[in-house]
This record gives C-alpha cells, structure tokens and sequence, in this order.
C-alpha cells in the first residue's frame, strides 16, 4: 500500500494508476532528451548510463512509496544489482536500501485497527511493550519491536489492510512498465516475474500460510550451528507475531562487509536454499538481501517466508543428473536430461547449443570453490539480453514448466546476491552434500 498526503495508505485505484502512469511518461522525456545529447556529441555509453541511472531512481522512489505488488517487483528487481555497471552500483544499492528500509510507514491508528482486528479490543494485555515505530517495511506489511507478554523480544508482522486487493491491482498496473524495467535492471524477465508472483499471489497475502512454511524452517533447523529461523509464537488475521532477531543486514554486508562475512554469508545462503528442500521439504522462494541477517556468531538469521513451495518428495528427481552433465561438459547427457525433461524441443536445440547456453552458469559446480564477481554476473546478462547473440536465440526456445518457475527465479537471484557479495563459496560440496543424484552417472530419466 502507498501514502496519502494525510499519511494513510493510498488505496485508491486511480491514485496508484496515476503514479504508476508518470513513470513511462517520464521515461520517454529522458529518452528523448538522452538522444538530443548524442546527437549534439555526447557518447553513447555515457547517455545511455545516465539514463539507467535516473530511470533506477524514479522506478524504485515510486515502488518505494506505493509499497503492496510494487515494492515485491521492486524487491524481485534487487537480485539484479550486481548485474549493472560499476559506476551505477551506488545509486542503484541507495534506491534499493530506501526501498526496503524507508518506505512510508502505516499510521499508528490503523495499526492498532489491525491489531484490534486480529486479536481483539484487549491486545495490549498480550505484549509488555510495543513500539509504534516500524523498524522495517515489507511489500504487504511492516515490522514492529515488542515484548511478548512472557517478556520474550518479537517482531510483530503487520499486513496493510487491503494488502491483497492492492497486489492484484499493482501487478496487473505493472505489466506496462516491462520497458522501464528491463533498462533499470537488465536481463530481468519481467514476463516470468509477474507469472510468478500472480502464481503465488494468494499465498503472499495469507500469514498462516507464511507461519507454517516458517514452522516447518524452523524446526527443521532447530539449534542448527549455521541457519537460524526464528520461531513463530503467534498468528491471527493479519498479524503475524515470532521471536526477534538481531544482527546485520545482509544488504549492508554487500555494501561494507569484510571479507570474511561475505564469504560466510555466501555459503550460507547456498546451503538454506540447496538443504531446504531434503530438511524442510521445501525451497525459499525469496533470496532477495531484506530477508537475511548475518548474526554476531556466524549464524545466517532468516526472517521472511512469504515465498516457498512444498517440495514433499524433495529435489526433483532428475536435477542432480541434470547439474552433474553440465558440469562435466557431457552435452550429449545434458541434452537428453533436458529434453527428458520438457526443458527443450530436441530438434530445435542442439547439445551444442544447450551446454553454450548453460556452461558459465555452471562455472561454479567446477572446482572446490568459486569466487562470484559483479563483472561474471554483468557477463551474463549481457549474452542473455543481446537479442543477436546465438545465446539468446537458445534461450528463447527453451521451454521452462510452471513447476520449475520458481526454481529458476531463486537461482537468478541467489546468483546475483553471490555476486554482489562478491563471495568464495564452495558451491560443488554444498550440491554434493544435499542434491541426490549429483554425484551418479546421468542417464535419461524424468526431472
């Protein structure tokens, strides 16, 4: 939900169509006036980096303020960062911290609405202290300091009212920002962005749902030497109340973290998302940097389980082969798993092609350790968005199952927080550890 001058949410439909409306208007004013410069001598590059640059700003200041299915695309565009020039990072990093931690904040009346709505007219009596200031916004609610009445520290999760109504709106609104998204963050597909948070809308917006899947985490990884899930102690309505967790921001251990802690919260990023589906029997389906903290014992805190699947088999079953294929440069194998699978129409892409298209993402699988760098991600992006390139022709016959969407959203962005972070992870034993199959011969059997 966004603010109203009075302070309030802006729910009104046309409000939030009218702000979103001035984005592409002001787009076209920049582009126009980015071509008058080249054409009286300005170079290329330098009109075209100021025009990502300031097309970034406005893009997440809107998303920023509108909060509900904006600040979600806007928090989905964050893996994206280190995909971007170097002398683009700070601003970028800047928009993207007033994003997640400075959006308008819901007005102390209406939170009590929603606390009354929740737990009744006596809520008070369940907390010791409250603190009306929020310490964090979310894209459908935000985050309150208390004390449990039993004197136990929690953060109190608080949907927007309206929160659903205001994401089906956004998303759909914000399909016609796909241009103005795709210059301030390059190679995000924003098609397969918005089917994938229209998949998991109604999930986004139900807290039991979210305090299940956060049950599940953590139990299964209770008293872990590595992961820490807080517990959820209560949830009702729009309210969604568990254990608080100190600790640092991961966004600023990208931003001045040493090298050490880049490194440990690399690892530990990739083994919640690889373990979780055998230990949880399910994959955190969010691995953008507001829902991490790196905590003073090396412990990596998660705090946000609006985005999962339920993986109740695990893996799927043939992922292991898949991986292992490709990382022995085996296209024959690779291509057959694949085609196997549905991934690709046999005849409209060769083995050739295929492994061309996969091998430097597979880079990592291929010695002891890999160190991700901003230059390796903003590679990457740029073979996949060059529309000429034979890359990208492959890519664009390539045919990925809804089941796997989601899959395919948090390898992207784990790929691009590794990066920014610019850490040495020793990805090929974490996949050893937890993926069945990745060690074995690959043969032809169903993903």
């Amino acid at each position: 939900m966004g603010s109203s001058e009075d302070g309030g949410p802006t729910r009104g439909r046309l409000a939030r169509a009218a702000r979103l409306a001035a984005l592409p208007a002001a787009y076209a004013g920049r582009t126009a006036v980015g071509l008058g410069k080249r054409i009286g001598g300005r170079p290329a590059e330098v009109v075209a980096a100021q025009l990502q640059q300031r097309t970034a700003e406005q893009l997440f200041a809107t998303l920023g303020q509108l909060k509900g299915g904006a600040m979600k695309v806007g928090q989905a565009m964050s893996a994206m960062e280190a995909a971007l020039p170097e002398q683009l990072v700070g601003p970028y990093r800047e928009a993207l911290v007033r994003l997640q931690e400075a959006a308008p904040a819901l007005p102390a009346p209406m939170v009590h609405d929603q606390l009354e709505a929740s737990f009744g007219r006596r809520w008070r009596r369940l907390f010791r202290d409250f603190d009306e200031r929020p310490v964090a916004a979310a894209s459908i609610g935000q985050v309150h300091r208390a004390t449990w009445d039993d004197g136990t520290p929690v953060a109190v999760k608080i949907q927007y009212p309206g929160a659903g109504d205001a994401l089906i709106t956004d998303l759909t609104m914000l399909r016609t920002l796909t241009p103005l998204i795709s210059v301030a963050a390059p190679g995000l597909d924003a098609r397969q962005l918005f089917a994938v948070l229209h998949e998991h809308l109604a999930e986004e917006v139900d807290y039991v749902v979210e305090a299940d899947a956060q049950i599940a985490f953590a139990d299964a990884y209770r008293d872990d030497p590595d992961i820490c899930v807080p517990d959820v102690l209560a949830v009702q309505g729009q309210v969604l109340v568990t254990r608080w967790i100190d600790g640092t921001p991961l966004s600023r251990v990208i931003a001045d973290g040493s090298r050490p802690d880049r490194d440990r919260a690399g690892l530990l990023l990739v083994r919640l998302l690889v373990s979780g589906p055998v230990r949880a029997r399910r994959l955190h389906g969010d691995p953008h940097p507001g829902n991490f903290r790196l905590l003073p014992d090396g412990r990596l805190a998660v705090l946000d389980f609006g985005a999962t699947e339920a993986l109740p088999q695990g893996w799927p079953a043939r992922l292991g082969a898949l991986l292992a294929a490709g990382r022995d440069a085996d296209a024959a194998a690779l291509h057959r798993i694949a085609s196997s699978a549905g991934l690709v129409p046999p005849a409209a892409v060769t083995p050739a092609a295929l492994l061309d298209l996969l091998d430097p993402y597979l880079e990592p699988l291929r010695g002891p350790t890999y160190r991700f760098t901003r230059s390796w991600m903003a590679e990457q992006t740029r073979r996949a968005s060059d529309p000429l390139g034979a890359t990208s022709r492959t890519q664009r016959r390539l045919t990925i199952p809804p089941r796997h969407l989601l899959l395919v959203r948090v390898a992207t962005g784990l790929a691009g927080v590794l990066s920014s972070l610019g850490a040495t992870v020793a990805v090929d034993g974490e996949v050893r550890r937890w993926l069945p199959g990745y060690a074995a011969p690959p043969d032809a059997g169903p993903v």
